[in-house]
């Protein structure tokens, strides 16, 4: 199991070389919690140490939050001079890789807001709030079993 902030750099480094024009912070959540969920339906497992949490804006990794909390806001670009580790693609292995690389080519073309909109459309995020108004902050771990049992029965 990784980091969170190995596959984060990953996710930066890999779409910032590419020529991604617009990372957001709340695009750059979004999409670590498509790789997670998306891993746990394929392999009833974690790829990265971490929990995402049900917030007003959809799910959002506390570690993550708080690695850009004093220099991003929630639409502020994110830029490969954030990179924590600009090697990180060597310290995953190539299957990992793929599987990132494949949610990537998925979800990578939608914008944070959308990507914010898709998670409130979605069982695990909408679970973790229920009682909590639509603006009322929320804390709640969304459960990794819910998540992996969502998006595998998307598959069918």
């Amino acid at each position: 199991m990784y980091n969170i902030n190995t596959i984060c750099d990953y996710v930066i480094l890999r779409l910032k070389s590419e020529g991604e024009d617009f990372l957001t912070n709340l695009r750059l959540q979004k999409l670590l919690y498509y790789v997670q969920a998306w891993h746990l339906a394929f392999n009833k497992e974690k790829l990265f140490e971490g929990d995402f949490q049900a917030w007003i804006h959809g799910p959002v990794n506390r570690e993550i939050y708080d690695r850009f909390k004093d220099s991003k806001g929630l639409y502020s670009e994110i830029h490969l001079a954030d990179l924590l580790d600009e090697n990180c693609f060597q310290n995953i292995d190539e299957e990992s890789r793929k599987h990132v690389d494949v949610i990537l080519e998925n979800y990578g073309k939608f914008s944070g807001t959308q990507l914010e909109y898709m998670t409130h459309q979605e069982e695990p995020w909408i679970d973790a709030r229920k009682g909590y108004s639509p603006s009322q902050r929320c804390e709640i771990v969304i459960n990794n079993e819910l998540m992996g049992d969502y998006y595998r029965a998307r598959l069918q």
